[in-house]
Parts: C-alpha cells; structure tokens; sequence
C-alpha cells in the first residue's frame, strides 16, 4: 500500500487560469495498492462522484472516467480510472506504474520510485 493523491485535471486548469480558487480543487489522498496484475488505475465510484470525474467510455470492464490527474512520491501524471464498486481498495496498475517510473521492490514488496531515474520519470519515444 501507498499514499496516492488524486486530483480533478480540470479543476487545477481553471485553478492555473485563475479562475477557480487553488482551495476549491477537488483532491483525495488516499492509500491505494500497486498491484501488477491489473492494467490501469481502479478507484471506487464514490470517490470519483467525490471529485466530478466524468465518464468517458464503458467497456467489458466497466466504465472508465476521465480527467484526472494522480501523484505517487511526487510524481505526477494524467490518468484515466476504472469506477469501482464502493468500498474496493484502490489499485494502482501497470499503466501508471510505468507511466511514473515505479517499481516494486522485491525484497521489501514496496512501491519505490525506479532506482535507475531517482529524478524523475524517464520517458523514451
């Protein structure tokens, strides 16, 4: 388990436009698990309603909202969410672990920043 926060992306855009006050973001943080064995970032529904993310497609899956934005040890990016039932531990999947450049260390099982970028995120195209 690690601290993820959560913010609405477009919520801190009209925040960085001025106008929306930077206290009236809608933001969570919350203690999620890094699991390698699901794909993409889960958050239950309720917390989604929480901040106003807005659905952006339905699948097999689920539905999958749009417009957020999380950090993990300080690194931020976009992200969509799978919607959860209720009361589902949050999960931080494959997608996002890359996309920060984490890894879980197998000898504590803990969620770090790769040892190999320890200042950031490393992006290769």
């Amino acid at each position: 388990m690690t601290k993820l926060t959560l913010w609405n992306s477009t919520d801190l855009d009209l925040a960085s436009q001025g106008r929306m006050r930077p206290d009236h973001v809608r933001t969570i943080e919350l203690d999620a698990l890094a699991d390698s064995n699901v794909t993409v970032l889960t958050v239950p529904i309720d917390l989604c309603r929480q901040l106003g993310l807005r659905p952006i497609r339905k699948d097999r899956e689920g539905t999958y909202m749009g417009g957020l934005r999380i950090s993990i040890f300080g690194r931020d990016m976009a992200c969509d969410a799978l919607a959860a039932p209720v009361g589902t531990t949050p999960r931080i999947g494959r997608i996002p672990l890359l996309g920060l450049d984490l890894v879980l260390d197998p000898d504590s099982q803990e969620l770090i920043p790769n040892p190999a970028h320890p200042d950031g995120p490393v992006v290769y195209a």
